[in-house]
């Protein structure tokens, strides 16, 4: 099919866009995280433009120390929307744009999320989708009666047995499972109906779930498998994967790595798609993009960058900002914080700019249209990525400029879609229709 030579491209649309600073934007509403109409505009505004999907990521707690003092009053990040419960909402006022949201495996039963993503499948009419997390916070653990999170190992093992139940469950009835007759007065087959009764070391479910096979088979299970734990639990049961890889050597080294786990699981490379994360600062010009840029890291509080800072070098508050780094490197995670050191002084960086450096995030892209696409391009058509996740650094701003600037040059090389061509995120996505039992 000729969609299958075209990227993907979700929208990743959290708090008010992925810069710290971006609440204190001028063209940002501040309140913003908390407003339905707002996120259904750029919702809207993505379907528009034909992306594949928007992405709520999420957490259970406000997640974050207030070190230094004071920098948890500057952080935006502490207000939001549930975000099942917005998706659905928005899944009312859209018609092909998929609905993925996460849930976390740690503090959750699989009955629920299994539930509530399939009910989103059917309001939706087959956009649904499940982002697979486990919880780490120890803020997110004091939220669930517990004094210290689970650790690694015991979360990801959760987390593993969690999706099959889910799975299972999705799997109760099969397609056309539901006769309706009244005439007869059956309403379902019974030989159709197949019950979990799962029990393992961390649930015992009996199923089966009250809801109907959903119009997709089941929701798109989506991942961000990066440790070795999150990359098997990605290749048994991802369809999409969310990654962070910063160049193009690393990247491409990680969708080979995971696409070559797909074997082991009976599934074939063309099941999963690997979408890296992408932050564009885009202008007619660079100087354009890189003055978009520029003004962002500009609002960035001294105490929210100082905060960034802490967890690796400690509290630095007490140092002139504009002074070299000093020789601290007792954070708790040394080594991080040894090589931010090596890092600032080797490009004779202050502490100002080392904050603003780690304060950009994610993989990020500054220049024009054509220079932007050159590099999506290179990654889509060398093994590194099957399309992308947006991570505008603010909303509804960066969206519309890749709206704007980046996807005429995208349509240009034949490298997006200009129509869907499904009515199922699934069907959109490419990915081969799912069968009861596979």
């Amino acid at each position: 099919m000729e969609q299958d030579k075209m990227m993907r491209i979700g929208l990743s649309m959290r708090y008010l866009g992925y810069h710290m600073a971006a609440w204190r934007h001028p063209d940002v509403p501040a309140g913003g995280a908390i407003d339905f109409k707002y996120f259904l505009d750029s919702a809207r505004k993505a379907e528009a433009a034909k992306l594949d999907m928007i992405f709520f990521a999420d957490g259970i707690g406000v997640r974050a120390s207030d070190t230094p003092k004071g920098s948890l009053t500057r952080d935006s990040k502490n207000a939001e929307l549930e975000p099942l419960t917005l998706l659905a909402a928005i899944g009312a006022h859209t018609s092909n744009i998929g609905l993925v949201a996460t849930a976390s495996t740690t503090y959750n039963e699989p009955f629920h999320i299994a539930r509530k993503y399939a009910s989103l499948d059917h309001i939706s009419g087959g956009r649904a989708g499940w982002n697979v997390v486990t919880s780490w916070s120890q803020q997110e653990a004091w939220n669930f009666s517990r004094d210290e999170h689970l650790g690694y190992d015991e979360r990801y093992e959760r987390a593993d047995e969690f999706v099959d139940v889910v799975k299972k469950l999705w799997d109760s009835w099969e397609d056309d499972a539901f006769i309706r007759n009244k005439e007869t007065g059956i309403f379902y087959a019974e030989s159709k109906l197949h019950v979990a009764n799962h029990k393992g070391k961390h649930f015992s479910v009996r199923g089966p779930l009250n809801s109907a096979r959903t119009p997709q088979g089941r929701p798109i299970v989506v991942q961000a498998g990066a440790a070795e734990a999150g990359r098997e639990l990605a290749a048994k049961n991802a369809d999409v994967v969310y990654s962070a890889s910063f160049d193009i050597l690393s990247a491409r080294k990680y969708y080979a790595d995971l696409k070559s786990r797909l074997r082991k699981y009976g599934r074939t490379a063309d099941q999963m798609l690997i979408m890296p994360g992408l932050t564009t600062y885009v202008g007619k010009t660079r100087q354009e993009a890189q003055d978009k840029y520029d003004q962002l890291q500009d609002l960035i509080d001294p105490l929210s960058g100082l905060a960034i800072l802490y967890s690796t070098l400690g509290d630095l508050s007490g140092y002139d900002l504009d002074g070299p780094v000093p020789d601290i490197s007792s954070g708790p995670v040394s080594s991080i914080g040894d090589g931010l050191i090596e890092m600032a002084r080797r490009d004779n960086m202050t502490i100002r700019q080392l904050y603003k450096h780690r304060a950009s995030g994610g993989r990020q892209l500054i220049g024009t249209a054509a220079d932007i696409v050159d590099d999506m391009e290179t990654w889509f058509r060398e093994g590194a990525a099957d399309g992308f996740n947006l991570c505008p650094a603010i909303l509804p701003n960066g969206l519309e400029d890749f709206v704007e600037f980046i996807l005429p040059e995208l349509r240009r090389r034949g490298l997006f879609r200009t129509e869907y061509a499904s009515s199922t995120l699934r069907g959109n996505l490419g990915l081969k229709p799912l069968l009861f039992g596979d």
